[in-house]
C-alpha cells in the first residue's frame, strides 16, 4: 500500500497544522474598526516555512517572517490582532462605528493573538477562578506562592483561547485615593518590583505547553484614575528614578516579560507613550527587550510615538494605521528602519514566548479552575489577611460560643445590591458592575462561619446590617460579634475618601457598643480609617479575598490557619495625613489652559512609608504590620562583610525566636539606611525573610543580597542627578531588622 504525503506525516504535525488551518481560516474582524481580507483556501504546510521551524533562534524566525511580509501584513504586528472572537467583543468599548481598516490577510502559518485583560485573573468568564487581588497577594510577602498563582493563571487565560496577558500591573501608591489601588503590589518599589517579577515568572514560565505572554503595566506614574487621561505626573528626575521607574527597572530585570504597557498620562509634559523615558529608561537603562503597546486609546500621534519607542497600538488601530503609517513614512516623519524594527519586537516576543509553536485551544475550555487552583486561591486568602489589631479575643475558643455575624458582605443573599461577592473582587467599571472576576463559586462569609462555628460546638446568629440599632441588639446577645465593613472601588474613578461605604462605621461603632466581644472583618482594596478602632477587640483587613474568603476567614477566626499577612502599605490615621492631603497642586492637580490636569509631585521621595519617617507622622498602621497568634524576637543581628566597595554580597544575620505558645509563620523584614550625604528620608526595605517557627524554637536567619541583587534592585544606591546615574555613597549603612517598617534590631557596615 502507498501512503499519501498526509499519512506519513506526524500526527503531532497534522494536528498542529489542522489548529492553524483553523486559524488563518477565520477572517479577522475587529468590532467596527478592522476588516482582513481572509487567508487563501489552498493549504500550507507549516512544517516547511522557516517561522515555525523550532530549531531557529526567535529572532531568527522572525526575521524571517518579515522578509516573507508585505509592507501592510508588518502593519499588522504594530496593532492589536483584533478577531471575531467573543471573548474580545467586551474589550473594545466606545470605538465602534468607526470606518473600518482593512488589512491583507496575514502571513500564512501565523497565529492570531488574542489580548486579555486581567492583572487579577480571568476577567468575567465562567468556569474561572477568582483569586485575591493582586494588593492581597502582595500582603503574603510569599514570592513563590504569587509566582504559582500566576501559573495557574496563565493555564486558565490559555484554556480560554487568551495568549496575551495585560497584567501585571505596578504603580507606587501615591495615593491610597487610587481607583486601581488593589490592581498593584503597594507602595515599596523593591516589594512591588519583585512581586511583579514573580507574576511574570508564572505567567510566561509556569506553562510550557500552554504559554502566554505578560504584560507589565502601566508605563509610568500611573497613581490617580482621576483625569488619568488628562493629567501630566509631574516630578524631579531623582524622585522618577528612585520611585516611580525603579519597581519597573526590578521587574524586567528579574522576569524579563514579553511586552510592557505604556499609560494614559503624562510625565513631565509628554505623554507616556510618546515619552523619550521608552527609550532612555526602558531600552538604555534597564534594558527591556520586549514590545511597548499602548494603553487602551492612549496613542495621541503616529511619528511621534512610533518614534519615542512606542511598537503597538492597542485594541483598535486609530494612529498606527496603513494610511497614517504611509503617510508619515512617504514624509520622512518615520523611517522603515524603525517600522520593522517595532513589527520585529512584537513577532520575535511571540514567538520567544511560544505562542506560534503552542496555539491557544479553537474553543475555550468550559471549566478550567481545578481542585488545586481553588486551595491555592484559600492559601493565598490565609496568608493575605492581616491582623492588624487582638486584644485576645481571637483565636475563638472551641465550644459553645454564640458567634454573632453582621454585615452586607458576609453573604451571599444581596443587601440592596451589597453582599459578600463586594468583597471577593474589585468593581467592573465598564459593564453592569460587580467584581471583574468569576465569583459565583464564591464560599460566604457566612456559610464557612456557620460551619466552622457548628463543629466547634456553637451556634451562628446574622443581621445583614442594614440597621445598626437591629444589629446592635443581635450582637449583644451573643458571646462575640464578627461585624463585616466595605468600600467598594475600581477603574476610572478614584476614592472621595477612606471611610467604610454606607453604613459601615456606624454599624462597628453599635456593635462594639453592645456586643461582649467584637471582631471587625474589612473588605477594601486600600487603606481603610477607623474611627473606631479602640471600640472592637481585634480587626482584619481582607483586601478582596476572592472565592475562598469564607473558608479563609473561618480558619483564621478560629487558628486553624495563624495570620501571617502583611500590610504592603501604610494605613493613615486620616486622610489628612498622607502625602497628597491638603495641596490640589498635589493631588488632584491643577488644570492648565490646555485642559491637561498638572499634578505636582513635590513631595519628592516622601512616598508611602518613607513620607510618614520623614515627617514624623504616626500612622494607624504602619508599613510591614501584621500580628500573628504568637509573638517573635529579634536579636544578634550581623552584617557580613564589614566593609565593601559596595558591588559584593550582603549577607544579614539575626536570630528569630517564636516566644508564644502556637506555632507562627513571621515576616522579617530588612531595611537599610543610607548615610546622611545621601539625602534619602527614611530608611528603606531591601529584603525579607518568611520564617516557621514551632512554640519556642528559634532560627539563626540569612537573608542574602547578591552582588546580582545589589545591581538589579540598586539597593546601595541613589539616583545622582549631577551625574545622571546611579550611584554608591562612601560612609556607614545602618540594617535594621524586624517585624515591620519600625524595626530596631539593628547592625551597621561601612562602603568605601
Amino acid at each position: 500500500m502507498t501512503l499519501s504525503e498526509n499519512d506519513r506525516q506526524p500526527r503531532r504535525a497534522r494536528a498542529r497544522r489542522r489548529a492553524i488551518a483553523v486559524l488563518l481560516g477565520a477572517t479577522l474582524v475587529g468590532t467596527g474598526t478592522v476588516i482582513a481580507v481572509a487567508a487563501p483556501a489552498a493549504a500550507v504546510d507549516c512544517s516547511t516555512v522557516p517561522w515555525m521551524d523550532a530549531s531557529k533562534t526567535a529572532d531568527e524566525r522572525a526575521q524571517a517572517l518579515l522578509d516573507a511580509s508585505s509592507q501592510h501584513q508588518k502593519y499588522r504586528w504594530l496593532v492589536e490582532q483584533p478577531a471575531n472572537d467573543p471573548a474580545r467583543t467586551s474589550w473594545n468599548p466606545g470605538f465602534t462605528g468607526e470606518a473600518p481598516v482593512v488589512y491583507p490577510a496575514q502571513v500564512a502559518c501565523t497565529p492570531v493573538v488574542v489580548y486579555a485583560n486581567g492583572p487579577d485573573g480571568v476577567y468575567q468568564s465562567a468556569g474561572t477562578t477568582a483569586w485575591p487581588g493582586p494588593i492581597a497577594v502582595a500582603a503574603t510577602w510569599n514570592l513563590e506562592l504569587g509566582e504559582q498563582k500566576a501559573s495557574a493563571h496563565g493555564s486558565e487565560s490559555f484554556d480560554k483561547r487568551s495568549a496575551v496577558v495585560l497584567g501585571p500591573g505596578i504603580a507606587s501608591g501615591r495615593t491610597p485615593l487610587s481607583g486601581r489601588g488593589s490592581e498593584y503590589f503597594g507602595e515599596d518599589p523593591v516589594l512591588s518590583g519583585l512581586m511583579a517579577a514573580a507574576n511574570v515568572r508564572g505567567l510566561e514560565d509556569g506553562n510550557p505547553d500552554k504559554p502566554v505572554i505578560a504584560n507589565l503595566k502601566h508605563y509610568v506614574a500611573n497613581e490617580q484614575e482621576l483625569a488619568r487621561q488628562s493629567s501630566s505626573s509631574n516630578m524631579d528626575e531623582r524622585t522618577f528614578k528612585q520611585i516611580y521607574d525603579l519597581p519597573y527597572e526590578i521587574a524586567v530585570r528579574k522576569s524579563d516579560p514579553g511586552s510592557l504597557m505604556c499609560s494614559y498620562n503624562q510625565v513631565n509634559g509628554a505623554w507616556a507613550c510618546e515619552n523619550e523615558i521608552l527609550t532612555t529608561s526602558l531600552r538604555e537603562d534597564y534594558p527591556f527587550e520586549g514590545y511597548v503597546m499602548s494603553d487602551f486609546g492612549s496613542v495621541h500621534s503616529t511619528a511621534p510615538s512610533l518614534n519615542a519607542g512606542l511598537d503597538q497600538e492597542l485594541n483598535r488601530p486609530r494612529w498606527f494605521t496603513p494610511a497614517r503609517l504611509d503617510a508619515a513614512l512617504a514624509a520622512g516623519e518615520i523611517t522603515q528602519e524603525r517600522i520593522d524594527e517595532a513589527a520585529f519586537r512584537v513577532v520575535r516576543s511571540y514567538i520567544a514566548g511560544g505562542l506560534f509553536d503552542h496555539p491557544v485551544p479553537t474553543t475555550p475550555v468550559a471549566n478550567v479552575s481545578t481542585p488545586e487552583h481553588k486551595a491555592l486561591a484559600r492559601e493565598i486568602a490565609e496568608q493575605s489577611t492581616v491582623l492588624l489589631k487582638n486584644d485576645g479575643v481571637l483565636p475563638l475558643a472551641e465550644g459553645d460560643l454564640t458567634v454573632a455575624v453582621i454585615g452586607q458582605t458576609a453573604s451571599s443573599v444581596p443587601t440592596g445590591d451589597v453582599s459578600a461577592q463586594t468583597g471577593c473582587g474589585w468593581d467592573f467599571p465598564f459593564g453592569p458592575g460587580g467584581p471583574v472576576l468569576n465569583c459565583t463559586a464564591l464560599v460566604d462569609p457566612l456559610t464557612a462561619l456557620t460551619e466552622r462555628v457548628t463543629q466547634a460546638g456553637g451556634d451562628v446568629v446574622y443581621d445583614n446590617g442594614a440597621d445598626a440599632a437591629q444589629a446592635a441588639a443581635v450582637a449583644s446577645a451573643a458571646d462575640v460579634a464578627i461585624v463585616f465593613g466595605h468600600y467598594t472601588m475600581g477603574e476610572s474613578q478614584d476614592l472621595p475618601d477612606l471611610r467604610l461605604d454606607g453604613n459601615g462605621d456606624q454599624l462597628i461603632e453599635a456593635v462594639a457598643a453592645s456586643a461582649p466581644a467584637t471582631v471587625a472583618v474589612l473588605n477594601a482594596g486600600s487603606a481603610v480609617e477607623m474611627p473606631w478602632i479602640d471600640d472592637v477587640d481585634a480587626v482584619f483587613h481582607a483586601w478582596h479575598s476572592g472565592e475562598q474568603f469564607g473558608p479563609a476567614l473561618a480558619a483564621l477566626v478560629y487558628g486553624d490557619a495563624n495570620p501571617s499577612g502583611k500590610l504592603p502599605m501604610t494605613f493613615p490615621v486620616s486622610l489628612a495625613d498622607t502625602p497628597t492631603a491638603g495641596s490640589e497642586a498635589r493631588y488632584p492637580g491643577v488644570l492648565d489652559a490646555s485642559g491637561i490636569r498638572q499634578v505636582d509631585y513635590s513631595e519628592g521621595l516622601e512616598v508611602g512609608y518613607r513620607w510618614y519617617e520623614a515627617e514624623g507622622i504616626e500612622p494607624l498602621f504602619e508599613f510591614g504590620h501584621g500580628l500573628s497568634y504568637t509573638e517573635f524576637a529579634y536579636d544578634k543581628v550581623t552584617v557580613t562583610p564589614k566593609s565593601t566597595t559596595g558591588d559584593k554580597e550582603v549577607r544579614v544575620r539575626f536570630k528569630l525566636t517564636n516566644t508564644g505558645d502556637v506555632t507562627g509563620t513571621e515576616v522579617a523584614q530588612v531595611y537599610l539606611d543610607l548615610p546622611d550625604a545621601t539625602g534619602e528620608p527614611s530608611k528603606r526595605l531591601i529584603g525579607w525573610e518568611r520564617v516557621t517557627l514551632e512554640p519556642g524554637e528559634h532560627r539563626n536567619v540569612q537573608v542574602t543580597l547578591s552582588a546580582d541583587d545589589l545591581a538589579d534592585m540598586h539597593l546601595l544606591e541613589y539616583w545622582d542627578t549631577t551625574a545622571s546615574a546611579w550611584t554608591t555613597a562612601p560612609g556607614t549603612y545602618t540594617v535594621t531588622v524586624g517585624g515591620s517598617v519600625s524595626a530596631d534590631a539593628e547592625a551597621s557596615f561601612t562602603v568605601k
